[in-house]
């Protein structure tokens, strides 16, 4: 567990359907770009020993993915990419996309493993951010209360969550 995204995991988690966009974008963005580092950095700055540039090096790449990605939404589906607003830009600092790319590396993955991986936590992430925005729609129409309400309670939410999901890690805090 690396608590990594977690921005956009409590903006973006207020209802599903710009959650689910927001999945998908952010699958898509981790997965071509964990393979698009990983061969950036073995066939380029690796061999030419220029791995000091890994950090801006796939920076450039997530955000031009970035880029592909809020323009392809803003032409197939004008209503999420209003949804998602802000944070669909903010995919590009998002620190899951740069964070699983740098693990990946240092892992010292295989291409096909760094995009297995980079895949996987995606979908995680997208999962626990559909799990958390149907539980906030729910919790607006529950009896919770008045200091609860909104991000207070969605915290509480997130905390219990991310217990639970760590009991598939080894509940090593």
């Amino acid at each position: 567990a690396k608590f990594l995204g977690c921005c956009p995991f409590m903006g973006v988690s207020k209802k599903v359907d710009s959650s689910l966009g927001m999945g998908m974008a952010v699958t898509f963005v981790i997965t071509i770009a964990s393979g698009v580092t990983w061969i950036v950095y073995r066939l380029i700055l690796e061999p030419h020993g220029l791995g000091y540039l890994q950090t801006i090096a796939f920076i450039l790449i997530i955000a031009s993915l970035v880029q592909f990605v809020e323009m392809a939404i803003k032409k197939t589906s004008p209503s999420l990419y209003k949804a998602l607003g802000v944070f669909l830009p903010l995919i590009t600092t998002n620190c899951a996309v740069l964070g699983v790319a740098i693990i990946n590396i240092q892992v010292g993955y295989n291409f096909i493993e760094t995009l297995v991986n980079g895949f996987g936590v995606a979908v995680g992430f997208s999962l626990a951010l559909l799990l958390l925005a149907g539980i906030r729609e729910r919790l607006e129409f529950a009896n919770t209360p008045k200091n609860f309400k909104g991000v207070p309670i969605a915290f509480i939410t997130a905390g219990l969550l991310a217990m639970a999901f760590m009991g598939f890690s080894g509940m090593q805090i």
